[in-house]
């Protein structure tokens, strides 16, 4: 595994080739740091790249042309090597192709770039999907970065607050025990746009936000100032920190996709949120993370 970075007078970011993950956001002026560090206490990870399927499978395994193919939640890039395929003063690019262990577990031959660019006080994280098959591809893609909540030492995470675009309400599918999504929502109240984090507000796992109803999260402090925001053009998202552990960092993921209704038992082609490529065609999404 090697360690890229890129910085500019603002900010320095760093990366790891295996998962190509961004691990760490760091302000170059004050050195605070904005990513969870990966302590495994909490969670071993930081911000892994999902792919090809966001989320559990409904037992374990999704079906295609007739056969069972056993994958863990969230894919296998996240524990893969990337290589480097482009480096410039404000980008850096990696790349993962299909092996013959990977066409085991999903039997698609794919190249999966994953891009950083940084500009000013904003890095925008970009996936392109390419279909190098002769036959339609289905995947999902989403992030999962990590960051630091509370931010400034001394402060209580349930000081904080989490801003959306939306002002009165969001409402949020809810996972059930088996890490597959029950058929039950439930409705978070806002104010003006803020939802305050409690103790419990992860304690059934994720929330899984899904239509559209938001493309901007922001995290604020405890005098509601908001210090770091999340935009994407995905159509639904997940907030998560590990269940009843109290850590000191929350997940704001845009997806392309998502974990299986508890009930599913249909094609890989039929996953809600799915994503499907023709031979040659590519699929393109970023999403971007603005420092106050």
């Amino acid at each position: 595994m090697a360690e890229y970075s890129l910085k500019n007078a603002q900010l320095e970011i760093c990366i790891h080739s295996l998962g190509a993950e961004l691990f760490s956001i760091k302000e170059v002026a004050t050195g605070k740091e904005y990513m969870w560090d990966a302590r495994p206490e909490y969670w071993k990870r930081t911000s892994p790249v999902l792919f090809p399927i966001v989320g559990s499978l409904n037992g374990g395994y999704y079906r295609y042309d007739g056969k069972e193919y056993p994958l863990s939640q969230h894919g296998f890039a996240r524990d893969m090597e990337f290589e480097l395929i482009s480096q410039t003063p404000n980008e850096l690019r990696f790349r993962l192709d299909a092996t013959q262990e990977t066409l085991i577990k999903y039997p698609f031959q794919f190249r999966l770039e994953v891009g950083y660019t940084l500009d000013e006080k904003k890095v925008t994280v970009s996936w392109k999907v390419m279909n190098q098959d002769d036959k339609e591809m289905y995947f999902s893609i989403g992030g999962h970065p990590a960051f630091l909540c509370p931010i400034h030492e001394g402060d209580k995470q349930t000081d904080y607050q989490i801003l959306f675009d939306t002002k009165d309400m969001v409402v949020s599918s809810v996972v059930g025990d088996e890490g597959t999504l029950s058929e039950r929502e439930k409705e978070y109240a806002l104010d003006n746009g803020y939802l305050h984090i409690t103790e419990d507000l992860f304690d059934k796992d994720a929330l899984v936000i899904e239509k559209n109803q938001v493309h901007q999260v922001s995290l604020c402090d405890s005098k509601g100032q908001p210090y770091l925001t999340v935009c994407f053009e995905a159509p639904l998202f997940g907030i998560w920190s590990p269940p009843k552990k109290n850590a000191p960092f929350i997940c704001i993921e845009p997806w392309y996709g998502r974990c299986d209704k508890e009930n599913f038992e249909g094609e890989l082609s039929q996953r809600e949120w799915g994503n499907q490529l023709a031979p040659s065609e590519t699929f393109n999404a970023e999403y971007t993370i603005q420092l106050h």
